[in-house]
């Protein structure tokens, strides 16, 4: 460079360095920029960027007469603007010795004696906090290589980080990156130094960056698409032609597979119809049946998807589900009956649990229930972007959280790929285990470990902990990643998140009112407690000063006059340590379960998503499996007797009765311990065969039973098949 005399290519310090053969001229662009003797005289496409060569020229000459105040050498074209300041210094120099170069205005450059500082409140206390770009440990002192934000109190950042986001997010997208101010932000760094390209971010200059959104929805999303060229055809002015979603847009039906006589006719999408539901907005349509419902092809109408909100309908009152099959297959016509009718000589008559027989189900148990049902439609809607591609990963059982995390690291791992577990074992590598069983093991062991890990604290309801390792790692967005990956894959939910930690994910933490109980520190606390319950301003005063330490560090002080004043304190100190304290790892974890869009799901749907998220799968009642399994049988088995043995063996279980519980039931047929929010896929079935012993199909969810000829015999089968299957599996 002609004016510094560095050979350094370095464009984020230095700008970009350039090169004109036909002038015999090398500069770099931050060393034209901040040279006290020129300036630009010429067009934008004159010279260098307006800057005469004629110029650049008489600058050199100009410099070469100044000495370097700090490397001692000629060249020095930049001095400090201080009046009384007659320092001169090559801009790399002045990096070197901390030196601010405004870019803006007149390009002033101030020298090490003289630069402008940020002011630190007396009040405002100091320590370590994290930069909120990298996520690495600022010290929170102004100096020259940290950066304090001037809209946020806590807000600092590394000096270089901040050049770095400036360089790739131009003066249109460079803002506070904790509120997202812009103007004062801007401001106030270019003050301090920080170079804020006149260009847009680079995001927005990739080519074709956008290209999918040029792009109309062209896509039958109907459960039953009937047209025989497939989802994607698309033909004008014919009842094939596709219809989008008059509100969002990004869902289609072709006019035949929603009854539509013409592309005039309104249609909405299942996911807007049960948004305008929940609001009250959605003016209700004419009920069409399928015997009243017009078919311009012959074809069967299956048009009219139900509800993701609406409920399976009960197959009977609570009071007589062991005297009906909820759902019984026929399979010579494959027509679902409603019920099974038995005759009254062939009806075994069993007496039923008090649970049942009153019904006293709580409202609360009703309400789960309810959203249960609801967020399980929801799922299966997301598992439709899984698609046949298979992804193994290689899962030791004894390191589950390590061998998880590579594998959802690895190269070829994406959440829409069909997931397969191969569990290895450490002492023993010849010992694999790839059955069907394994998937929901794993991710129930993955489940566990994350409820147990440092990276949530709390008793029952848990909250994100700080766990700085964590950060660094991006630990809290695998985490989050995870867990959405175990709703649509099948796996269980956490069931372990806090009323308040939900909340932040979906209203966001801005709008959340932690309270005593989401502190799992028992010092902190005891400190809260000390405040909340002082009884008088001395006692009140007392607290605060044998907490003071911890005050300031958390930026809670503040004057106190009346006792009444402890309640914003306490309010202050719970904000701080239950929501700000993890700020990051909460945007981190909130990224991770933005994964296959549960987070927006759990944004549209929170009482349904709450119910899986904060509380713990229900218990298994021989009510629920009997609803769970659908009963095929033949034409030539007694299913009527098949049924009751079957139906009353779960009531046996359930009332200790059985060496069995429920649960090894769901897990002999399932793998599973307990139903998947999302629901099994396929839906678990029963088959009455004449066979000697149970027999399981964990592929297909099937459970073919034994045929005999008393009650004890079937039970005594079933325990054990089902005992010793289980011992062999567990040893």
């Amino acid at each position: 460079c002609v004016l510094c005399g560095r050979t350094d290519d370095c464009p984020e310090k230095y700008g970009e360095k350039r090169t004109y053969v036909e002038y015999n001229l090398t500069v770099h662009y931050y060393c034209l920029l901040m040279s006290s003797g020129i300036w630009q005289r010429g067009e934008e496409d004159e010279g260098v960027d307006g800057f005469l060569i004629t110029d650049i020229r008489k600058e050199v000459n100009r410099a070469a007469k100044l000495k370097c105040n700090i490397c001692k050498k000629k060249g020095a074209s930049i001095g400090c603007v201080d009046p009384k300041c007659k320092r001169s210094y090559h801009f790399p120099c002045g990096i070197q010795k901390e030196c601010i170069f405004q870019f803006m205005e007149d390009f002033r450059s101030y020298c090490w004696e003289h630069k402008p500082v940020q002011k630190l409140p007396d009040k405002e206390s100091t320590g370590t906090s994290q930069c909120t770009i990298c996520l690495d440990l600022v010290e929170q002192l102004p100096m020259y290589t940290v950066l304090k934000s001037p809209c946020c109190k806590n807000a600092w950042f590394h000096r270089e980080c901040l050049q770095y986001q400036a360089l790739s997010a131009g003066i249109f997208f460079f803002r506070c990156t904790i509120c997202n101010n812009k103007d004062k932000f801007q401001k106030e760094m270019l003050r301090m130094g920080i170079h804020i390209p006149e260009k847009d971010a680079s995001w927005e200059l990739e080519e074709n960056a956008y290209q999918d959104l040029l792009q109309r929805y062209q896509h039958c999303d109907i459960k039953r698409c009937l047209c025989k060229k497939g989802r994607d055809y698309n033909e004008p002015d014919s009842k094939w032609e596709i219809k989008r979603c008059q509100c969002c847009g990004s869902s289609g039906t072709h006019l035949a597979c929603s009854s539509m006589k013409s592309w005039e006719q309104n249609w909405e999408c299942m996911e807007c119809r049960s948004i305008f539901a929940k609001s009250g907005n959605y003016s209700k349509q004419k009920k069409r049946s399928l015997a009243t419902s017009e078919n311009t092809d012959g074809t069967t109408c299956l048009l009219e998807e139900p509800s993701p909100k609406c409920p399976r309908p009960s197959p009977g009152s609570q009071h007589s589900f062991l005297l009906q099959s909820p759902k019984i297959m026929c399979q010579n016509n494959l027509t679902a009956c409603s019920h099974l009718e038995l005759p009254a000589s062939n009806r075994v008559t069993m007496s039923l649990s008090p649970l049942m027989s009153n019904g006293n189900w709580s409202q609360t148990k009703k309400h789960l229930r309810k959203q249960r049902r609801e967020v399980s439609n929801i799922l299966k809607e997301l598992k439709l972007q899984v698609n046949t591609k298979t992804t193994r990963l290689n899962i030791n059982a004894e390191n589950i959280w390590n061998s998880a995390l590579k594998g959802f690291r690895q190269r070829n791992f994406s959440p829409t790929n069909t997931i397969e577990i191969k569990f290895t074992n450490c002492k023993n590598r010849s010992k694999t285990d790839t059955s069907v069983a394994s998937k929901p093991h794993f991710f129930q062991l993955l489940m566990l470990h994350l409820q147990n890990s440092s990276l949530f604290e709390g008793s029952s309801a848990k909250n994100l902990s700080l766990d700085f390792q964590a950060v660094k790692e991006n630990l809290y967005f695998e985490a989050g990643k995870m867990i959405a990956v175990s709703l649509i894959h099948g796996g269980p939910s956490p069931g372990f998140f806090s009323k308040t930690l939900f909340d932040c994910l979906v209203y966001g933490p801005e709008n959340v009112k932690p309270t005593l109980e989401d502190v799992a520190d028992v010092g902190v606390a005891q400190t809260i407690k000390k405040i909340k319950y002082a009884s008088s301003l001395s006692s009140l005063q007392s607290a605060i000063h044998d907490s003071y330490e911890f005050l300031a560090a958390a930026g809670c002080l503040r004057p106190i006059t009346a006792l009444c004043d402890k309640n914003m304190l306490v309010n202050d100190i719970l904000i701080h340590h239950v929501i700000k304290r993890i700020i990051s790892p909460l945007e981190s974890f909130r990224q991770g379960l933005k994964t296959l869009g549960v987070l927006e799901k759990m944004q549209m749907y929170p009482d349904a998503f709450s119910s899986i998220l904060c509380h713990k799968p229900e218990r298994l009642s021989a009510e629920t499996i009997c609803d769970l399994f659908t009963i095929h049988s033949s034409s030539d088995v007694n299913k009527a007797e098949s049924a009751d043995f079957w139906m009353g063996y779960l009531q046996d279980v359930e009332s200790g009765k059985s060496v069995l519980t429920l649960e090894d039931i769901l897990l002999f047929v399932t793998g599973s311990l307990s139903i998947p929010p999302i629901g099994f896929d396929p839906e678990p079935t029963i088959k009455f065969l004449h066979i000697g012993h149970p027999i399981r199909n964990r592929l297909l969810n099937c459970l073919e039973l034994p045929i005999t000829k008393t009650y004890k015999q079937f039970k005594n089968k079933m325990e054990f098949t089902i005992r010793n299957t289980l011992r062999v599996e567990r040893e």
